[in-house]
Order: C-alpha cells, then structure tokens, then sequence
C-alpha cells in the first residue's frame, strides 16, 4: 500500500516526465526520500544523476539543461540544503535556462518552532524564479484531489520553465514522516495519477507595427547588428539571412552562436574588441542603427563604445532597437546602459523572418560599409595572430588559440568567467566548425563554473553533443572543486585548459594594482600557493601541465585529451603582470595595424 507522500510524489513526477523532464539530478538526504524512492522506481523515465554537494548539484543540472535545451529537475533535501541551490538559481534565471528545483520541507506543523533541519522555504527564491508553489502535504484523506494538485503543478512547472523567456521553478514539497515503509522500495513508477499536459507557448512573432518601425528605421542605412551571449544560442541562419540583406556586419559575442557553425561567416566580426578601441575605426564605422540580439556582449570596450552611439531619446545619432522575447514576458530588460530606442518583443528567428519579408534589395546600406567592417577585422585577426606567435613566454590568450585549434565538430566550449571569457572574446576565431561555445554569464559568476561543464560532460554522455572542454582559471576552479565528483561517478568525460596565475589575474588589470601597490596583493591578487594537480588527482583525474608557444604542441595535446575518456587537466602556469603587459602588447599591435588598415582604405 503507498503512503501517502508516496501517491503525490509519484503523481508530481510522473506528471514532471509527461511534461519533457528527463533528467533528474538527487543530492542525497532523509527528507527528500519518498522524492529520491520515486525517481528512482522501477520503470522509472528519468536519467538520474546522483551528486554529493547542493551548489554543484544546481550548476550541473543547470549544465545538462543549457545543453539540452529541456527542463532538468533537480532535488534536495531540507534546511540548508535549499539554500544552497540559489546560486544556480539565479544564474538560471538570468542566463533563461529551464530549472525545476524539487525542495523536499517539513510539513507546515513543524514550521517555526525549532524543528531540526528546518527553514523557511516558501519564497526562498524570491524573484529569482519565474513561479513558485508551496505544495500541500500529503493527507490520507483528501489523497485524490492531492495527486490532482501534484500533477497540475508538475505540468505548469515543466510549462513555466520552457516558456520564453526559460528559466527556474520552485516547488516546495513538505512531507511528514514517515517517509518511507516496507513497501517502498517496490513501488512501481507509475501509480496511476492523473494526466495533465500543459502546452508551451508559441514563438513570439513581432506585431505589424513593430516591423513598419523597424523596416522604417533600418532601411537604406548604415547599421550593425550586435549578437550578445545567449544560452540556446541565437538563430544563426536567420540573423545572417537578415544582415545579407541589409549589407550590414555581425558583430557576434562567442556566446551567441555565431561565431562557430555552418552558417555564412563572411559578415560575422570576431575581432569587434580589438576594432572598438580605436577611434581611427570608430570614426567612420560610427552606424545610424543597430539591432541587438542576446544579452549585452562581453566585451567592455565594445560596450563603451555602443554606448557612445546615442541614448533612449534617440541623441547622439544612432536608432538602437533590442529584440528580446522577453520585453512583454517579465523576463528582464536586457539594455544595460539604457540606450535603446525600441524593444522589440518577439522571438529572434520569427524577427528575422518577419523583417525579410517586409524588405527588399533597395534597403541595404551603402557598398562601401560592410567592407570597411570586414577590412579592419581581418587587419585586426591577422595583428593579433602575428604577435600572439611572436610570445616566447606563458601568455593566456595562447590557451584559447590552442583551444580553438583542437576543437572539433560537434564539440562544447564552457567559458569561465573572469578573465577565461573575456580571452575567448578577444582571440577565439571565427570557424566553419559547430562548435558549441557556452558560459554562465547570466549572473558571471565564477562558482558553479566546473559543475555546469561537468552538466555539460553529462548531457553529451547520453548523446546531446560530443566532447566538452573547459577553459577555466584557478580561483573559480578552487571555487567548485566538489563540482569534479560526478565526473568518476557517471563515468563521464571531461577536459579541462586550466589558467593558473595564483589568483585572481583580472584584478590585475583594474586601477588597484598600480594605485594602491600595497594592499593590491593580499586583498586583490590573493595568491593561493596551491599546486593544484592534488585536485585533480582527488578526483581521479590526469593532470599534465601545458608547454606554451605557437609551437609547443599544445594544441595536439588538448586534442588528444578530447579523445580520451574520464577527467583530464591540462593546466598553463602563467605570472598576473606578465599576463596584463602581453595583453596591452597585442593589443597594442592589433590597433595599429587596424589603424593602418582605415588610413589606407580612405587614401
């Protein structure tokens, strides 16, 4: 006979797999286990994981759902265990990837009176998650309407997280004792609930007025449109279906998915970091409008210097226009500097779409623009390749080239945050390879960074992907040690580029280090003095450390460690100032050689 927690579990869940979850992420505990019995039953849809620590627990469901672009629920037990989740929560909910966070409670008699392991949980999330429910508890007598209400509430949240713009749901599910009898651990999956289906919206399409604005707007121009990170990845074909038509450049984050794939590349700008610090481009590369897809690009120069283009009562010359689903769904503006003139809610593929159909040959921008675009990158590409081979010494920007290098089809980059990302931004090319590159920059935090990647490992291990690397520095892989775990227990495979410069290398470029030389150190650059190889071993893993060098063979290496399976670390030892003045150096050649690139074309 099922108990009655038994019956509305196995009615949430069952209504959880009716509804596209298919993975299902256990951290361990006492409360949660009628919740752990039911993922785990006999029949059972789901694939689940098994992970130790609650923080990781989140980021790695959150891995697994970014890569498959399907809701993952993951579930813990109570009291602290919950409010672990909420770093992974917010990024979830920032970066619009579909979360189900299953919060196993006490019943609301327990609440509030010093029961062990118990906190409040109702709305622990606050606004991080797009709903949240407090399910009833469990009653013997009233278990039919119960299993209704469990099944309803796991169809909306499977619905809810799925619906543009993606992102966490909470449900938090109180159970009394007992939790579990003789009969348990034979409960078959399928208790016979109740079905309930709930459909997720269509894509939004923009509304006729909006694209009479924007044809209006964009029509016989000089415009850019500007791709910034986005989980899912930004519909490639479409977006550069769009700029052929208007003659304009795609200035695309290696967020976007643009950077990377079958699609046409001859309009994709990949050095748009490099062409933003000088103004011998900007001058005349100044556009009338740009269109904005994704959240705002990783670059701080390229972001300056939009900024610069005009603000939201259209001064300064340039019409700037986001397109975001999420304008008219609660899902957050995305216009951080708050220069947009126009929010475009709708989604991005069915914008494009749209727009190509109310457009025609006359409304693309003069021949001379995009030239003037693809002249300076490939200066810019060409620069930086020369004085990148030209370092004899340890340089970050060389791991990301080697990266690239070794990448193949079908492949995942995760991107740290901090300086991982801002590198890839910077030297990461552009190639006809579908190469996947992902990070967690909803948030841009460096915790949880291994987990989503080991997420990523575990996703591509049942088929969504091939191999998954992991660009990655020091201080946030100390971060998220715990994260390694699954790697040896699911038998998964992972590489890992490990940037160490004994702490936190991008504070290195910020005013502290030459204003305040003193305090700099201990309070910014925080050198650990860990070898970190313990690390790796503590987890079962290879470790190598990496030959630097145009020509060292690193490539090859990282490309061998691709092939191999289980957790491999491949670790570049590099010093903070030396890293900082061999950035400004090819940074520096880079400019001018785009500088010279401008003043010839003009002559």
């Amino acid at each position: 006979m099922a108990l009655p927690a038994d019956r509305t579990v196995h009615a949430l869940l069952q209504s959880l797999s009716r509804n596209g979850v298919r993975h299902f992420v256990v951290a361990p505990g006492s409360r949660n286990t009628p919740i752990t019995i039911a993922a785990t039953a006999p029949g059972s849809p789901f694939r689940v994981w098994l992970h130790l620590d609650e923080r990781s627990a989140g980021y790695f469901a959150l891995g697994i759902a970014r890569q498959t672009g399907e809701p993952v629920a993951v579930c813990c037990t109570s009291g602290t265990a919950v409010a672990n989740l909420l770093p992974a929560a917010v990024e979830a909910r920032l970066s619009r990837v579909p979360l189900i966070l299953l919060t196993a409670d006490r019943p609301p008699e327990a609440r509030d009176i010093g029961a062990s392991q118990t906190i409040d949980q109702v709305g622990i999330f606050s606004t991080h998650v797009k709903w949240a429910a407090d399910l009833p508890a469990a009653d013997a007598g009233a278990i039919d309407d119960l299993e209704r209400y469990a099944a309803a509430a796991g169809a909306r949240a499977a619905a809810i997280a799925c619906e543009a713009p993606a992102g966490p749901v909470h449900l938090n599910v109180p159970l009394r004792e007992p939790l579990v009898d003789i009969d348990s651990e034979e409960l078959p999956f399928d208790l016979g609930a109740p079905e309930v289906r709930r459909a997720v919206a269509a894509p939004s399409v923009p509304a006729p007025a909006e694209v009479a604005r924007v044809v209006s707007a964009v029509s016989g121009r000089r415009g850019v449109i500007v791709c910034g990170p986005e989980s899912a990845g930004l519909p490639a074909s479409a977006i550069t279906s769009l700029a052929a038509i208007l003659g304009w450049p795609i200035v695309a984050d290696p967020l976007s998915g643009l950077r990377a794939g079958r699609h046409p590349l001859d309009a994709v700008i990949d050095r748009a970091d490099v062409l933003a610090r000088e103004p011998a481009f900007t001058d005349p590369a100044t556009p009338e409008v740009t269109i904005r897809f994704g959240a705002a690009p990783t670059s701080k120069p390229l972001n300056q210097w939009l900024t610069t283009l005009g603000d939201a009562r259209g001064r300064g010359g340039a019409t700037q226009i986001v397109v975001d689903m999420a304008v008219a769904a609660g899902g957050g503006w995305r216009d951080p500097d708050l220069r947009a003139v126009l929010g475009v809610a709708a989604d991005p593929g069915a914008f494009c779409s749209t727009l190509l159909e109310a457009l025609d040959a006359r409304s693309g921008a003069r021949a001379e623009w995009l030239p003037l675009w693809r002249d300076a990158n490939a200066a810019a590409r060409t620069a930086l390749d020369e004085a990148i081979a030209d370092i004899r010494e340890p340089f970050e920007g060389q791991a990301v080239v080697d990266l690239a290098g070794a990448l193949s089809e079908g492949s995942t980059l995760v991107a740290g945050n901090s300086m991982p990302v801002r590198d890839i931004d910077s030297f990461f090319p552009n190639m006809d390879r579908a190469v996947r590159i992902v990070g967690t920059r909803g948030a841009s935090g460096i915790d949880g960074v291994t987990s989503s990647a080991v997420g990523a490992a575990a996703a591509a291990s049942v088929g969504a992907g091939g191999a998954v690397a992991l660009l990655i520095g020091d201080l946030s892989f100390l971060h998220d040690i715990n994260g390694l775990w699954p790697v040896r227990r699911h038998d998964l495979s992972l590489t890992v580029v490990l940037v160490n410069n004994d702490g936190g290398g991008i504070f290195s470029f910020l005013p502290q280090r030459t204003s305040m030389p003193a305090r700099f150190e201990e309070w910014w650059g925080t050198p650990h003095g860990l070898d970190l190889r313990h690390a790796v071993a503590l987890h079962g893993g290879r470790h190598a450390l990496m030959d630097h060098g145009p020509t060292s063979g690193a490539s090859a290496a990282i490309g061998d460690a691709l092939q191999r399976p289980g957790l491999n670390v491949l670790e570049l030892r590099t010093d903070r100032d030396r890293n900082v003045a061999l950035h400004q150096q090819v940074w520096a050649r880079a400019t001018e050689a785009v500088r010279h690139a401008v003043v010839a074309a003009r002559a």
